[in-house]
């Protein structure tokens, strides 16, 4: 007996084609403007409750320009990466500013065919002193949780931040 396949009929959608997370995942230039700022590269991975990657969702972030402003008109702030089979995603960018009270961070959302909502949630930067007073990241409780919230330095200009749907490492997610 062939092994049945899920199809659109049965599946909650949105659907995305390959294609639609390309190219948007590099926001250090608009047209010919090069972004101000140190440039970063940030990766990481989306998977399930069970480890298992999440092919083709769209994992989508916005931010402030490195000088703390989401209306700065040299930097546009906002990118989409598709995961590819392996649920790896990546995006470079420049290191956000710090906002007034807040420290520097980035805003993420996850789109995946099947969720009945979209996934908001923020990642933050290793060693960065503000994430100790960060209101946002202060709420996450218990204080263990906020851990995965912020990025792994990997290497000059690199960042890693894995993102896990459900378990007991669960990426904490907000509601809209």
């Amino acid at each position: 007996m062939k092994p049945l396949v899920p199809t659109a009929e049965m599946t909650l959608g949105p659907f995305f084609p390959r294609e639609f997370g390309r190219a948007a995942n590099d926001l250090t230039v608009i047209g010919t403007t090069k972004a101000s700022g140190a440039s970063i590269e940030i990766r990481g991975r989306l998977v399930q409750g069970d480890g298992g990657p999440m092919d083709n969702a769209i994992v989508e972030i916005w931010q402030a320009s490195a000088k703390g402003r989401y209306d700065d008109p040299a930097f546009f702030g906002w990118g989409r990466a598709a995961t590819d089979a392996d649920g790896n995603y990546s995006f470079r960018t420049v290191k956000p500013g710090a906002l007034e009270g807040r420290a520097p961070h980035v805003n993420v959302l996850v789109l995946f065919s099947g969720l009945m909502r979209q996934l908001q949630t923020v990642m933050f930067f290793e060693g960065e002193e503000a994430n100790a007073r960060d209101p946002v990241l202060c709420a996450v409780q218990p204080h263990a949780l906020r851990a995965l919230l912020v990025a792994r330095k990997e290497g000059p200009g690199s960042y890693r931040f894995d993102i896990r749907t459900q378990g007991g490492d669960e990426t904490p997610f907000f509601d809209d």
